[in-house]
């Protein structure tokens, strides 16, 4: 007899996975009203966002809502040192949630080298102490204590605040905000493995032990990629993400290929996608060769709105494919076991 999620999560979630992602609304909320003591200051050519695994994903889904709504350019980069065409009429806004990331470091003193301006965000580490230092650039605090993807909401929060504050994105007004935070926390409850409406469970129930394709339109890839990388680092299982129409161009022919190998579909959509798009996907879901099909429709009625409604999704269906498998959604031993080995490089 299988053993409920709950129960499942009585054992395995040994460090709490679970009461960390029921605290994302909350995070989210409070990152969001952050005083973050920043002048207007949308003097810049673009933005650069840094940063690495769960520190770096929320700058995708900046990048996505400037592509649509802001009138700057965002872009991102997830290496060490900076892209060729950088230069300090760029603004940097780096994030390593423990702050010693060594790569975003790397690109955090690069630019300092090169009279750039940096806004770092962070709970401590090399990174506060560099930025601390420079008269021209700041570290807001991240609480401190969590894995960086659980810091999701404050993370993504806090980068919402600086680009609201210096002006290159316009802040919604406080009663939309407000009916936005209403909105998802209504939703984080139906998401929950404990009193919600156990979609999470059962879709991934029906993905458990499959090679796992997310195929999205482009405004809702930053959320896909971020799907794909909590199924690694959560589930401890494969998954890949792909953007339509450009997959419809090279990949979707191993799609039909006579044994494909990716034997679940996870497709995100929302409103206000392309209706080709749309259709695109529609023809994909009616005509694959696939028994486990699961469309989302992320609801919201802002682009950010969806993006949060899909990250947060991808939260709770990750953490129960974790469970399900017997994985401690927690543990991560690969990454440290790595950083380990590097340390001891010159």
């Amino acid at each position: 007899m299988d053993k409920s999620i709950q129960s499942l999560a009585e054992s395995l979630d040994l460090d709490g996975m679970c009461d960390l992602t029921r605290r994302f609304i909350d995070d989210l909320e409070t990152a969001l009203s952050l005083d973050t003591g920043l002048e207007s200051d949308s003097d810049w050519t673009g933005v650069l966002f840094l940063g690495m695994g769960g520190s770096g994903s929320a700058g995708r889904f900046m990048k996505t809502i400037s592509d649509e709504e802001g009138g700057l350019q965002f872009a991102v980069w997830s290496d060490y040192g900076l892209p060729s065409w950088w230069g300090p009429d760029w603004l940097i806004i780096a994030t390593s949630y423990s702050g010693n990331t060594e790569e975003t470091i790397d690109g955090v003193m690069q630019a300092l080298d090169s009279g750039g301006t940096v806004i770092g965000i962070s709970s401590g580490g090399k990174m506060s102490e560099i930025l601390e230092g420079n008269d021209d650039s700041i570290c807001l605090p991240l609480p401190a204590g969590q894995m960086p993807r659980s810091a999701f909401g404050h993370i993504l929060g806090t980068q919402l605040s600086v680009c609201w504050s210096i002006g290159v994105l316009a802040r919604p007004s406080e009663a939309n905000l407000q009916s936005m935070i209403g909105r998802i926390r209504e939703a984080s409850t139906k998401f929950d493995i404990t009193g919600g409406d156990g979609m999470s469970e059962a879709l991934a129930r029906n993905i458990l032990d499959m090679d796992i394709g997310i195929v999205s339109p482009r405004v809702l890839n930053a959320a896909a990629y971020r799907f794909t990388c909590q199924i690694n680092e959560n589930s401890e299982a494969f998954a890949k993400h792909s953007e339509v129409p450009e997959m419809n161009h090279n990949e979707i022919v191993a799609w039909f290929s006579e044994s494909p190998r990716i034997r679940a579909l996870v497709i995100l959509t929302c409103d206000g996608v392309h209706e080709r798009t749309n259709s695109r996907m529609q023809w994909m879901e009616e005509n694959l060769n696939i028994n486990n099909v699961w469309k989302i429709h992320c609801q919201g009625n802002s682009l950010l709105e969806r993006l949060i409604y899909a990250a947060h999704l991808s939260d709770w269906v990750s953490i129960s494919l974790a469970l399900l498998r017997g994985v401690n959604p927690t543990s991560m031993d690969p990454i440290p076991r790595l950083k380990e080995h590097l340390s001891g490089i010159q």
